[in-house]
């Protein structure tokens, strides 16, 4: 019994999630030190997983590498937008959506965003400003509530903020991909 939990936890992953898991784990390292994840990663990291989904299953692998791509690209690009999250971890998301497809990239994107929350309560812990964001995200649910005037909700949630470390987000992608790769899909 016990020999067969040993093996269970030290498996190797299905072949066409190792490569992922690696290119994650390479951006999440790039990520963690420089607070970038370089283009030829994800660009590359991109058309190899096309090429491999198209070698492995013919068109209908090229339509799934396709399909992931633009869906993990479709899922960070609104947080991209309004600035909460770096163009990098966005095209990180959209390469591995390439490996993995469409079904796999939300799946990822589902673990990643439970990964992200954890080490962002993480860091603000470690930072000693929990209390600071809570009482600001009850202001902002009160000034919802109570239709307050945007400008008054701007005014107050920027005019005491302070700096704190970002999460270099590359590591929560590959947070999420290690979690695909062990549980599988979510639906």
């Amino acid at each position: 019994m016990y020999q067969t939990d040993l093996v269970q936890i030290f498996r190797l992953p299905p072949a066409g999630t190792l490569s992922p898991l690696l290119l994650a784990l390479f951006m999440a390292v790039g990520d963690w030190r420089t607070r970038r994840i370089p283009n030829y990663l994800t660009f590359g990291g991109a058309l190899a997983g096309l090429v491999f989904q198209t070698a492995t299953l013919g068109w209908s692998g090229f339509a799934q590498a396709t399909l992931g791509w633009f869906l993990g690209l479709a899922l960070l690009l609104l947080p991209f937008i309004y600035g909460g999250m770096g163009a990098g971890d966005v095209k990180a998301l959209a390469a591995l959506g390439a490996w993995v497809g469409p079904k796999g990239i939300f799946s990822v994107f589902c673990y990643m965003g439970l990964a992200g929350g954890i080490l962002s309560l993480g860091i603000l812990i470690w930072h000693n400003v929990l209390g600071k964001y809570l009482r600001q995200g009850w202001f902002l649910f009160q000034s919802l509530v109570l239709c307050r005037s945007q400008k008054i909700i701007f005014e107050t949630l920027t005019s005491n903020s302070e700096l704190t470390a970002g999460l270099p987000y590359g590591v929560a992608i590959a947070l999420g991909m290690a979690a695909y790769v062990k549980v599988g899909h979510l639906f």
